[in-house]
């Protein structure tokens, strides 16, 4: 057994740590009266719970949100919009597609490939929780003033 499968024998990190960790800090309602910021080295404030960290990647921000103000967009529009390569967008976008907050469709328009991407009702979910996230973070940080 390898140095991983020792660490998971013994309840080491074998992941079900940071599933629980993920789990509780999701519980942590950063809008609840008193909730409060925990204070860190340099006297700056880090929240407790995690944000989602599949959209908080800032392409990956940038892709949900402007999917979330257009009923579809084709690579090239996303591309564009977004000032971005080829390369970059296509493994961002085939994250939040693994994620289930994307759809990607690929037809053909006159024998040239077309591929679309829609924003799905779980990545519409996901965005408006973590916009309601951040603002609570921000109300807080603001509160502490």
């Amino acid at each position: 057994m390898g140095k991983g499968g020792a660490a998971r024998a013994k309840g080491g990190s074998g992941g079900a740590g940071r599933e629980a960790r993920a789990t509780d800090a999701r519980a942590t309602d950063l809008t609840a009266p008193g909730a409060k910021l925990k204070g860190v080295a340099g006297g700056r404030a880090a929240l407790t719970p995690e944000l989602d960290r599949i959209i908080h990647e800032r392409l990956r921000l940038a892709i949900v949100s402007v999917l979330a103000v257009n009923e579809s967009l084709s690579f090239n529009e996303l591309k564009a919009l977004l000032r971005t390569t080829d390369g970059n967008l296509s493994v961002h976008a085939r994250k939040l597609e693994d994620a289930g907050y994307v759809a990607c469709t690929k037809s053909f328009e006159d024998r040239i490939p077309r591929t679309e991407y829609r924003l799905t009702a779980a990545g519409r979910k996901a965005l408006e929780r973590y916009l309601d996230h951040m603002e609570a973070l921000i109300k807080v940080a603001r509160s502490e003033k």
